[in-house]
């Protein structure tokens, strides 16, 4: 009898080797995309680092130190804040930068807000005159400064030539110790209300059009519409904005340096245009510092606020 053949040996379990290759190929491709993208993250903290934070810092640090460009820092602690302190020019800056904010809430708060409750009820050109009110924004700062610096010119300026054409009575405008603050105002004011009176525009648009007939149905004017039913839905934009422009007012500078220089009689000269001049004038980096980290809390109280503003908001 012929002999059977041996029965074959059970081949091994195989492996389900495509299930891995697809398991690995998608785990390379989840970290590959999770790289790029902490490389981009890390430009922008490196930018942060090197341009906002790190410079922070190091005039925390130069704030306590005698520090001169070209010989070695000297660790004075206090010193410098209380040098500070004791500079005429110190008050003579807080106060008017307080009153240039003061000032600039009762105009640069009503003006745009008025300004974008008359674009609202436009009914015709209303692409063109939010262009025209945006416009002075897109001018540069300094340019801005120029051109308002000429048309205060007591001889040959604009607005003074305008009065006189009128049979008014003219003005020293920048020139003036008690007429320069509110001329500086008036340009900040103008420079900066395009982009207020777009975000006024905005949170106008979003406000439902049947609470204003409801308010029209019982009888509400004009001003009762505003005050029943404009303000308080964009109460929150209000108050968001004006925290905005408290901390942008308290750091004004370009108008200060570029019409009057800080005249006349230092009744233009602000917190920030005083910190230039101890870093650049007067060569003491360390009062400079000090100064700027007196300004920097009081910002950072003010940003608080803003940041709780918005937390609640989105709560």
């Amino acid at each position: 009898m012929a002999a059977r053949p041996a029965p074959a040996a059970p081949a091994p379990p195989t492996r389900n080797r495509a299930a891995a290759p697809a398991g690995d190929g998608r785990l390379r491709r989840a970290l590959a995309h999770n790289a790029r993208a902490y490389a981009f993250l890390a430009g922008g903290v490196l930018c942060f680092a090197l341009f906002s934070w790190y410079p922070a810092v190091r005039a925390v640090v130069i704030s306590f130190q005698k520090f001169t460009p070209g010989s070695p820092p000297q660790w004075v602690g206090t010193t410098n804040f209380t040098r500070i302190l004791a500079d005429p020019e110190f008050a003579a800056a807080w106060r008017n930068t307080l009153t240039f904010t003061a000032l600039a809430l009762l105009l640069g708060f009503a003006v745009p807000f008025l300004t974008a409750l008359v674009l609202n009820e436009l009914r015709h050109a209303r692409a063109f005159f939010r262009v025209v009110v945006y416009l002075p924004v897109m001018i540069p700062p300094v340019v801005s400064a120029l051109l308002w610096k000429w048309f205060y010119d007591p001889g040959a300026g604009l607005a003074n030539q305008v009065l006189g054409f009128l049979h008014l009575p003219t003005s020293n405008w920048s020139n003036g110790s008690d007429t320069a603050l509110v001329s500086l105002v008036i340009v900040a004011t103008w420079a900066n209300m395009g982009g207020t009176v777009l975000i006024y525009l905005a949170a106008l648009q979003s406000i439902p059009g049947e609470l204003y007939e409801a308010a029209e149905l019982d009888g509400a004017g004009l001003l009762q519409r505003v005050r029943h039913v404009t303000v308080p839905q964009t109460r929150f934009v209000i108050l968001m904005l004006m925290l905005l422009q408290i901390i942008a007012t308290m750091q004004i500078f370009t108008e200060p340096f570029v019409i009057t220089g800080g005249g006349p009689e230092n009744s233009t000269v602000t917190v920030l245009y005083l910190i230039y001049k101890y870093a650049f004038l007067y060569n003491d980096f360390g009062g400079a510092c000090a100064l700027s980290v007196m300004l920097l809390l009081l910002l950072g109280v003010f940003s608080a606020f803003y940041l709780r503003l918005t937390r609640s908001n989105q709560d």
